[in-house]
């Protein structure tokens, strides 16, 4: 199979499930968003230096793939195809109540917050920090899409859920990297 179709040359693509729509469409600014967090989280993977935490991204890139193709499907009511919904991977459900988890364990090995924290740091939390922005994009492309289209509520909170795990890894990474997060104490 060529990695290369043409179909889409003119500015439209195909959707899971059948029908075609432009490339600007809400639904694929949506999982185009996903698609991007997902690699941004690849990149934070190669400098973030705490195992728990890499284990962790690890599972999320695989959820987001999952979450990618729910809002890149159609249903024959969108298409107006008489085909079948697409056999979808299940939504990480209880991944939710996981990263809540993650984040109070990572909240308990940092100091508390008192200042507004500054994306900078240790490597692996200013990447972190880089995908938290990219996921809070992804969340806002999201609700866009949902406010025309059936998006499954747990999408949003999903995303919503990740955005804070991923302040929480990037504290972490640079508490376990002996530095500390750069508050923020206004102009000076």
């Amino acid at each position: 199979m060529k990695l290369y179709t043409r179909r889409g040359d003119g500015g439209a693509t195909g959707l899971f499930g059948g029908g075609r729509t432009l490339k600007d469409d809400p639904r694929v600014e949506a999982y185009g968003a996903v698609d991007e967090l997902n690699a941004a989280i690849g990149v934070a993977l190669l400098h973030v230096a705490d195992g728990g935490s890499r284990r962790r991204l690890g599972r999320v890139q695989s959820d987001l793939f999952a979450l990618g193709a729910h809002l890149s499907a159609t249903s024959p009511a969108e298409t107006g195809q008489a085909r079948p919904v697409p056999a979808l991977p299940p939504l990480p459900e209880e991944r939710v109540a996981g990263m809540e988890a993650w984040i109070d364990e990572a909240a308990s090995a940092t100091p508390p917050l008192r200042n507004f924290v500054l994306p900078a740091g240790a490597p692996g939390a200013v990447h972190l920090h880089l995908a938290r922005t990219v996921c809070r994009r992804a969340e806002r492309r999201v609700v866009a899409l949902a406010a025309g289209s059936a998006v499954d509520p747990l999408v949003v909170r999903y995303l919503n859920r990740l955005s804070d795990y991923l302040f929480a890894a990037a504290r972490l990474e640079n508490a376990r990297s002996g530095g500390k997060d750069v508050e923020w104490h206004g102009l000076r």
